[in-house]
């Protein structure tokens, strides 16, 4: 089974260029490829998901546990030739300054993969090699197998680094990328999905396929990324079930498309079948549905087209009222709201099915990993079930009225209570990990039930 984790030294040192020029250059010469990204991240797995033509998936081993994990690795890379790990931050970055949990080390050690580490060596020769070494040496159990030198000058200032540090490391360099301005990755902003959905980066992607393999040696990573088969020691959660018991509507569009692979597969193994629907096109909530997810996205990008779509925001409301059993995250809490003003001020009018409005900002209104437990009356998470997800928005949401609380969360710095309940809504702004809680999916599935029965909805 061959893998690779594409590691760095921090952040900033082009290992999603790198990442996704590799993955590239292997898919042009005809391998199929698939593609992780350490941590919570949507962005970076949204580009190797245009580029391999295969749902990239996150491996976090804060959210989730490592046997879930090595099953979620084992599923993704069924049928690929070869997987690609995009790390995250510097290769030691995670949850915690005085361990590896959570980083992309902690992820190379759970899947058992050779790392490939990239340094930035601009303006440096023989100090290059004692940042290998020293990543090296932080660690026994990880297994640094190459280095990718980024951003050198030129082919004698590349041929410095590689002298020095397989000298020093006893580690090949597998070759490197010249300081180059547009190797930047275009469109890194909320414009990036619709932009990758279009087509528009293809041609970009192409390229750096094409550049990457000028300078990198695919043999000699393809050779290095050979690794032992993994085993799992638990359960599988990931198990089909035997029929479909329940129908459940997913808002999946450019507007609204944040979702783990895994949450929707989770929901398919405990019963519920998957209906698609698109509000940006203007497709109302499908018929015989029980209930009803809309997901994280941008839907401030797309105000103006999602106000107009009238028919669509009341059949959302109607289902919402009329009992459904809904989760919104983020971008579909956003949505559900009454308004969504702009950073220009602008107002467009949304769903309405939660009171108050939503204000967008210039800089970032939350970020980090949480501990989620719900509150009084989540039957997603009743008293005793917890957990874990993230948040990231630029966005506040200011209520005209006290509202019940979704969720009490848990970050690095504080507890705070947030989101909203609603009867069988349940809206807030952290994405949830659903492969950290499958109780959290067997209840949802249970209220659908019931939805559908005409039975007496159950709450805390």
């Amino acid at each position: 089974m061959r893998r690779v984790v594409i590691a760095g030294t921090g952040s900033g040192v082009g290992k999603t260029t790198i990442t996704i020029g590799l993955m590239a250059a292997f898919a042009k010469r005809g391998y199929t490829v698939q593609g992780f990204k350490c941590g919570p991240d949507y962005i970076d797995p949204s580009y190797h998901t245009a580029v391999t033509n295969r749902a990239s998936r996150n491996l976090d081993s804060w959210m989730l546990k490592k046997e879930v994990v090595k099953e979620i690795f084992l599923n993704g890379s069924e049928g690929a030739d070869l997987s690609i790990i995009e790390g995250v931050m510097g290769f030691y970055d995670g949850k915690d300054p005085l361990s590896n949990v959570g980083s992309t080390a902690d992820i190379s050690i759970i899947t058992n993969s050779p790392v490939i580490l990239v340094v930035n060596c601009a303006s440096m020769a023989r100090s290059a090699a004692a940042i290998v070494k020293g990543f090296q040496a932080l660690s026994k159990e990880v297994n640094i197998v190459g280095v990718i030198a980024n951003r050198v000058g030129s082919e004698g200032h590349y041929k410095l680094v590689k002298a020095a540090i397989e000298q020093e490391c006893q580690v090949p360099v597998v070759g490197y990328l010249r300081r180059d301005e547009h190797l930047t990755i275009p469109e890194r902003h909320l414009g990036l999905i619709p932009s990758i959905e279009r087509g528009e980066l293809d041609s970009f992607f192409q390229s750096l396929g094409e550049m990457v393999s000028e300078t990198i040696d695919l043999n000699k990573i393809y050779e290095l990324a050979d690794a032992p088969l993994i085993e799992i020691n638990h359960e599988p959660i990931f198990k089909k079930a035997a029929q479909k018991h329940i129908r459940i509507a997913v808002a999946k569009d450019q507007a609204f498309h944040f979702y783990y692979p895994e949450n929707l597969e989770l929901l398919s193994a405990y019963g519920a079948e998957l209906v698609f629907f698109s509000p940006l096109k203007g497709e109302k909530v499908p018929k015989n549905v029980h209930g009803l997810y809309i997901g994280g996205g941008f839907p401030e990008e797309f105000a103006e087209k999602l106000a107009k779509n009238a028919e669509v925001k009341s059949s959302i409301k109607k289902a919402i009222e009329d009992g459904m059993p809904t989760l919104a995250e983020c971008g579909g809490f956003m949505y559900l709201t009454e308004t969504i003003e702009t950073t220009e001020g602008k107002q467009y009018e949304m769903v309405g099915a939660i009171r108050g409005k939503v204000r967008i900002h210039n800089k970032l209104a939350a970020i980090g990993y949480r501990e989620v437990r719900g509150e009084k009356g989540n039957y997603l998470l009743p008293s005793g079930f917890a957990a874990k997800g993230h948040e990231f928005h630029y966005s506040t949401y200011e209520a005209e009225k006290d509202l019940p609380f979704a969720y009490d969360i848990k970050g690095l710095r504080k507890e705070q209570k947030e989101g909203v309940r609603l009867g069988n809504l349940v809206a807030g702004y952290t994405h949830i990990h659903f492969a950290s809680c499958p109780e959290l999916v067997h209840n949802w599935v249970k209220q659908c039930q019931r939805y559908k029965e005409g039975e007496e909805l159950v709450h805390e």
